[in-house]
């Protein structure tokens, strides 16, 4: 993913990268029931590095496992690359935590991009207080041994009915977050940039009293005009 294209993703929303999607027949790309712990006023931008949880099985699952130095949980924090985003398929069950705030501290520390679970995290509080965007769906505090076993590193998941591949590139902002496909991350940026420049434009407009017939879409010419005079006098 080129600098551009991060920069581009940095300043548009997860919604107007979901029309942009939608517009090339994908329709089930943000990340469901999965919201940030606290808002940090930027975008989260990086390519997925994935950790798969299944249910587990008490034998393979006690505490003995933490000290285990190549336990999953433990090498996804300490092998995901800086700037990327954990992403963990914690089979939408939140019952048991996918992490609390020592890893993903060790997370930021390292240069991670932010973490997203469609399970929750223990310390939550403390996460949110990191410098480091995370997203989850709701606070849970008991271990994920008693429920859950992190079994593969950076393979194919599901998050919240989302399909992520390693390398899709994740975008999230105060509101929700969006898988992009890799191969099309490039021109679903520039799309969705152009996007926000005339979605900037009519909330001035319509601020100002403007109908929305016509202007949003935008199906009367004037508007298109008054765009490009708008675009040339903001230098957007």
């Amino acid at each position: 993913m080129s600098p551009d294209t991060i920069e581009k993703l940095r300043h548009v929303s997860v919604a107007t990268l979901a029309t942009a999607l939608f517009k090339r027949g994908f329709r089930n790309q943000v990340i469901q029931d999965v919201r940030p712990i606290a808002q940090k006023g930027r975008n989260m931008v990086g390519p997925a590095f994935t950790l798969r949880y299944m249910p587990a099985r008490e034998d393979r699952n006690t505490l003995a496992e933490f000290r285990n130095p190549n336990h999953p949980q433990r090498q996804a924090i300490e092998q995901c690359p800086k700037g990327a985003v954990l992403v963990m398929d914690s089979r939408k069950d939140a019952r048991a935590a996918s992490s609390g705030d020592i890893l993903i501290t060790r997370l930021m520390v390292r240069g991670g991009e932010g973490v997203v679970t469609d399970g929750g995290f223990r310390d939550s509080v403390t996460i949110g207080e990191l410098d480091i965007p995370a997203y989850h769906a709701r606070p849970s505090s008991p271990t994920n041994l008693t429920l859950h076993e992190a079994i593969e590193i950076n393979g194919p998941i599901g998050c919240g009915d989302v399909a992520v591949f390693p390398g899709d590139i994740m975008v999230g902002d105060d509101d929700s977050v969006i898988v992009i496909p890799a191969h099309i991350a490039d021109e679903v940026a520039t799309e969705a940039t152009e996007m926000t420049a005339y979605e900037d434009f009519v909330v001035e407009r319509v601020k100002a009293g403007e109908t929305i017939i016509g202007l949003y879409p935008a199906t009367n010419e004037k508007h298109l005009e008054a765009f490009a005079k708008w675009r040339k006098a903001n230098g957007r």
